[in-house]
């Protein structure tokens, strides 16, 4: 409960701190894993956190930002200075919310099933645009976690890539929380198989491989991962009003 002990300014500075610091350490990770360091991304995700903070982030160079609810990030997008930020909805979407966010942001992750996708086009067209999309994967088959298993997302990919107005740009996936580090380089590692299987297939568009937290981004980048989101760890805990 730190955080609910700093001053805005505190906090302000201890956000560019650790924004500096989880920048270096992506880009060192980037290099130790035979890339440069701009061709790993690194996402500040904003769950909870108020506009102020997500600016300061802003103002180090973080220029990508992920949101988990559709009505949250419309609450408080006018406070954000965006400019040359790209947005990308990270949580799971309902269908009855697909009409609200699309063209307000310019990727969703979340894509857990062939319908959604079809409601994500659907409502694309209407508006005149094509949504970039990833497909999530329920890499550790949870059954508390949505998206495709692994058996499932080749042929959805077929499926969701003929859609008229959605553009499949790679996968996403959060695997179980574990405290064997081993295990979860393992699951990132069988990620990675899978992008790369899908993407050398005809799938050749296919260039996000989105995985690795703030408990796990550097290891996520060592089996692959090009972009990691970043929340508690940028901004600290969440505080939940």
């Amino acid at each position: 409960m730190m955080e609910r002990l700093l001053s805005d300014k505190q906090r302000i500075e201890l956000v560019k701190d650790n924004c500096k610091r989880i920048s270096e350490e992506v880009a060192e990770a980037a290099i130790k894993s035979g890339r440069k360091p701009e061709d790993v991304r690194l996402m500040a995700v904003t769950k909870t956190v108020e506009p102020v903070f997500i600016n300061a982030a802003f103002e180090c160079g973080i220029n990508l930002m992920g949101e988990n609810r559709v009505q949250e990030f419309l609450g408080k997008r006018d406070e954000l200075n965006l400019d040359g930020v790209e947005k990308h909805l990270i949580g799971h979407l309902q269908k009855n919310k697909v009409r609200s966010i699309v063209g307000e942001v310019d990727m969703i992750e979340s894509v857990d099933s062939v319908s959604l996708a079809q409601e994500i086009s659907k409502r694309s067209a209407a508006k005149g645009i094509v949504t970039d999309v990833l497909l999530e994967v329920n890499v550790g088959n949870e059954e508390s976690k949505f998206g495709f298993s692994f058996e499932e997302v080749e042929q959805a990919m077929y499926e969701i890539s003929e859609l008229e107005a959605v553009r499949v740009r790679g996968l996403m996936s959060i695997p179980p929380i574990c405290d064997d580090i081993a295990l979860t380089r393992k699951n990132f590692a069988k990620m990675y198989k899978l992008y790369v299987d899908i993407s050398s297939k005809i799938f050749n568009n296919i260039n996000i491989l989105s995985m690795g937290m703030s408990g796990d981004y550097v290891e996520a980048i060592l089996e692959g991962a090009n972009l990691v989101r970043v929340g508690s760890k940028m901004f600290g805990n969440r505080i939940y009003r």
